[in-house]
């Protein structure tokens, strides 16, 4: 077996065995999501050059999604960022994903939405090193979220589109998190995603856990 296939395996079990384990307390890791981008074939082309393709320099929680060395500058009405990372893989459509304080400091006005529920949402200019895009539409506040597999989702109770209540464990800022929507796919892995405004409010970094509340 090649160093990459095994490495691929220890990931996959480590994952189950994390599960199992979580699946057992109903506690489920956090994920902070900073500002990022998504692109579309046709955006990475006019950004990076025909043909180009995403470099993946890190996994991310999600089975198949990484971060990538590609960076774009993002502009709205009033600033701009510079050197957002892109994600991969690619997208059928390019979204940009920032939290409140991030919209407001370049004067957008981004709504809390579902991942690819894009219809009117503000659109941001991104320059890359061959070139910029306007996007028509893309900005969001990423409506915060949970991931699991079927299996963890039938011992919880729970199915795919739910909305549930979370606990944020202990803490200086220990407190509930509402209006969490609940993703079920046996593509995911175990996980709660917030953005940095979230996370800066209860205190939660990466990896710590918070606690559905059964209703």
């Amino acid at each position: 077996m090649s160093t990459s296939n095994q490495d691929l395996l220890v990931k996959m079990i480590t994952r189950r065995v994390l599960e199992e384990i979580y699946s057992m307390s109903t506690q489920i890791p956090v994920g902070v999501s900073n500002k990022h981008v998504h692109l579309s074939r046709k955006d990475m082309d006019a950004l990076f050059g025909e043909g180009s393709e995403l470099t993946p320099i890190k996994d991310l929680g999600q089975p198949g999604q990484y971060a990538c060395a590609e960076t774009v500058a993002v502009k709205g009405p009033r600033g701009e960022f510079g050197r957002i990372r892109v994600l991969g893989p690619l997208r059928e459509e390019s979204q940009v994903e920032l939290s409140k304080t991030d919209a407001r400091s370049i004067g957008i006005k981004a709504p809390i939405r579902e991942s690819g529920v894009l219809d009117g949402t503000p659109g941001v200019e991104l320059t890359g090193p061959a070139g910029s895009v306007m996007l028509e539409k893309g900005a969001i506040v990423a409506l915060r979220h949970i991931h699991m597999t079927p299996e963890i989702a039938k011992s919880w109770g729970l199915k795919d589109k739910d909305i549930v209540d979370v606990k944020v464990n202990g803490g200086e800022r220990a407190g509930i998190l509402g209006n969490v929507l609940v993703r079920v796919s046996d593509k995911y892995a175990l996980e709660m995603h917030v953005d940095t405004d979230e996370a800066n409010a209860c205190c939660l970094d990466n990896n710590d856990t918070v606690t559905i509340i059964k209703k």
